[in-house]
């Protein structure tokens, strides 16, 4: 069956108010987008297999899977121009004499593996700090949006009651 893409358009709405409703609250949703994109960080380097680090990390952390799947996503887009930075960092932090030497392989296959290696390791370093870096806004805009809705709501309620109340009064009489 073909969606159209008002239906898209629908679900993602309604993806979008489950995530900012969600039971654990900002910190749970924004706890989850900051595992997922420290994890991304490094999962290029280490060909995907990075991204199964996600699932533990959010049992262990108690966070939102939704979040971090969805600061994976941001962090696939902001990638490219940290890798750089990713790649200085691993730089600084790693020996200068190390060397990577496969005996089998040829010269190139060295030279990969110490860009992996120092993406590897600036990314985890990054990752850490752009999670930390994210975590605050992130939380901050959910409680905000949650704050206004809630604030709406009980303008809302508040309406409503003004406007039933005095029929209700009738009716005790």
């Amino acid at each position: 069956m073909k969606r159209k893409p008002r239906s898209i358009k629908r679900w993602i709405k309604y993806k979008y108010s489950q995530l900012m409703r969600a039971p654990g609250g900002a910190s749970f949703v924004a706890l989850g987008f900051a595992i997922g994109i420290a994890v991304e960080m490094f999962t290029l380097p280490t060909y995907g297999l990075a991204f199964f680090l996600i699932f533990p990390l959010i049992y262990w952390l108690n966070a939102s899977l939704a979040g971090a799947l969805l600061g994976f996503v941001v962090g696939k887009i902001i990638y490219i121009p940290v890798a750089f930075v990713n790649s200085m960092v691993g730089g600084w932090v790693l020996p200068s004499q190390l060397k990577i030497h496969v005996p089998f392989a040829p010269g190139w296959i060295d030279h990969i593996l110490l860009v992996n290696l120092k993406l590897i390791v600036g990314g985890i370093i990054d990752g850490i700090l752009l999670g930390v870096l994210f975590y605050f806004p992130v939380r901050w805009a959910i409680q905000l949006v949650a704050d206004k809705r809630r604030e709406k709501r009980k303008e809302r309620r508040s309406t409503f009651e003004a406007a039933v109340s005095p029929k209700s009064n009738h009716a005790t009489e």
